[in-house]
């Protein structure tokens, strides 16, 4: 599985990588066909609480692309937030099989 990170306007610390990493690995579980994973981060509004967001797209081949944004106060929160909904989705798109 091919993971790409893209944080917009700033730089991802290597810790927040290896976090999300692995974190998006564990999806394999639930769908072992996932082909890559895109990732973006980006600051909402950075005088606000709440403003770190993150995006999750799954590609699965010969399957819809799953996608998951979630916005948070941090970024690990935010992308432990859409994990969550993306492993609900693997667990839907298995049953409508």
């Amino acid at each position: 599985m091919n993971v790409t990170i893209n944080s917009i306007h700033f730089d991802a610390a290597e810790k927040l990588e290896q976090f999300i990493n692995k974190k998006v690995e564990k999806l394999s579980k639930h769908n072992e066909e996932i082909d890559s994973v895109e990732v973006t981060l980006k600051v909402v509004k950075p005088e606000t609480a709440m403003n770190k967001e993150a995006s999750v797209k799954l590609i699965v081949p010969q399957h819809d692309d799953l996608f998951a944004s979630k916005v948070a106060d941090t970024f690990e929160e935010a992308i432990d937030n859409c994990v969550d909904a993306l492993k609900r989705q693997l667990e839907k798109s298995k049953k409508d099989k």
